[in-house]
């Protein structure tokens, strides 16, 4: 008899199912897990990693008492070792990526500390050059502060915060004002900048330069891990098999799915 699978009333013969994976866009997820499967597959967990591990997955996910995990299986349609499985992936993953990329962080971290690298600062922005060149020197001179010229002039969404923007990285705003504020000091305003439609001030408040803790060194892992998890699913094609028993022949069928 062939295989089905059943879903509430509906019953899906074997043979459609990977239709059905790839018309609700599945197989790219699928894809994925297969990809990271096979990533892990040498990395093993002691007994007391794997128990705990597992423990906590079962109280995270309120598999309390036997009859919950059993209700789990049933409506995953996994075995408890599938589940069990699918308890220490996480960590596996952790394993894996620190055992590909953890000598590298250093390095890769120099590399990219331009991009991380955070700023405060103050921008007026106005489509009068006058009104710009105006505030420019009242604030220069301490007639009047950054922060009231910016609630009364500025044109942009700053106005609401006195011109205050940050931390935030110094590659986010506009490349003419990261450049700038990349070669001034705290505390240093700019003469007006003609920016598109805009006469725009800034003044550099603090510069926040990125270090490697704990929190940057999972951000820059799992950056890594991705970049190469991407790289693995351009080289790992996606394609459904019609198999022509009359003729033994084989077609490749390439699916237009985006990974």
């Amino acid at each position: 008899m062939a295989s089905k699978l059943q879903i509430g009333n509906q019953s899906i013969p074997a043979t459609d199912v990977l239709n059905l994976l790839s018309g609700y866009k599945i197989l790219p997820l699928l894809q994925r897990e297969i990809i990271c499967d096979r990533a892990i597959g040498n990395i093993s967990l002691t007994l007391e990693e794997s128990v705990a591990t597992i423990q906590a997955f079962y109280q995270q996910n309120k598999l309390t008492t036997s009859e919950a995990i059993t209700a789990a299986l049933q409506q995953l349609c996994i075995t408890q070792t599938q589940l069990e499985a699918l308890a220490t992936k996480e960590l596996k993953l952790e394993k894996f990526k620190q055992a590909t990329w953890a000598n590298k962080l250093e390095q890769y971290f120099l590399q990219v500390k331009p991009q991380l690298d955070k700023v405060v600062y103050s921008l007026l922005r106005t489509e009068s050059s006058e009104i710009a060149q105006e505030l420019f020197f009242r604030i220069q001179d301490g007639d009047a502060t950054f922060a009231d010229c910016a609630k009364e002039y500025s044109q942009g969404q700053e106005a609401q915060t006195g011109g205050l923007i940050g931390p935030v990285p110094i590659s986010q705003p506009h490349p003419a004002i990261a450049q700038k504020l990349a070669t001034i000091k705290p505390g240093q305003i700019l003469p007006p900048i003609k920016l598109e439609n805009w006469y725009v001030i800034i003044r550099l408040e603090s510069f926040v330069p990125a270090q490697l803790d704990d929190a940057m060194k999972t951000t820059l892992l799992n950056h890594l891990f991705e970049q190469w998890l991407a790289e693995e699913i351009k080289n790992t094609p996606i394609s459904l098999v019609n198999n022509d028993n009359s003729s033994e022949s084989q077609t490749l069928i390439p699916l237009a799915v985006s990974c």
